[in-house]
């Protein structure tokens, strides 16, 4: 009699599972790739734009398939990781993401803002809010920028963004709090990223 294999299914699995199942099985991967790549590209074009998103997207993904031995597969979210990855490769292209900043700045063109970003700038009361939350996340220092859009954009918890930039909780926490301090400065106390205090 032939010896039954459970089937697995990767969508009740965490991440640290298939991760680990990936090690053995490369092809496995791919169930992380699937969960989170849109998230991830998303979150690159929010940063550099539609451009440079795909690749940094598919760059995040190389790297982390290339290091998925490293992985701690205690952590059943991947999220943290991948988004740490994606955040070094996004500091990679500082130019363009300040680039796009001071355009979007000028311009007031919302062609950067979709998702999120575009819920968030919906709740600005004028174009001109738009253009001055972009100038603010331009003139951000690019660690405390990260933790920021992070926090914001990818919608991890403080705990997480430490995790995801290989900092320290209280280094992210401080980071953040200087980002949204400037944030509100620049909008005049109308931070549309306000503080979760639940985070």
């Amino acid at each position: 009699m032939a010896a039954v294999t459970s089937a697995r299914d990767p969508r009740t699995e965490g991440d640290g599972e298939i991760i680990a199942r990936s090690r053995d099985e490369p092809e496995c991967f791919a169930g992380v790739f699937d969960r989170h790549y849109g998230a991830i590209h998303g979150y690159a074009a929010r940063r550099l734009g539609a451009g440079l998103a795909d690749d940094v997207a598919a760059e995040t993904f190389l790297i982390a398939f290339d290091r998925r031995g490293n992985y701690d597969v205690a952590r059943g979210d991947a999220r943290p990781w991948l988004y740490g990855i994606a955040s070094n490769l996004v500091s990679r292209h500082h130019r363009a993401e300040v680039r796009q900043y001071r355009a979007l700045a000028r311009t007031g063109a919302s062609d950067v803002a979709e998702g999120h970003a575009e819920r968030v700038a919906g709740r600005l009361d004028a174009q001109a809010a738009r253009g001055a939350l972009a100038a603010a996340l331009g003139s951000l220092a690019a660690g405390d920028r990260d933790v920021l859009l992070l926090v914001a954009w990818a919608q991890l918890g403080v705990r997480e963004t430490a995790e995801a930039l290989g900092i320290p909780a209280g280094t992210a926490r401080s980071r953040l709090h200087r980002a949204r301090k400037k944030i509100r400065a620049a909008l005049g106390d109308t931070d549309p990223l306000r503080e979760d205090p639940n985070r």
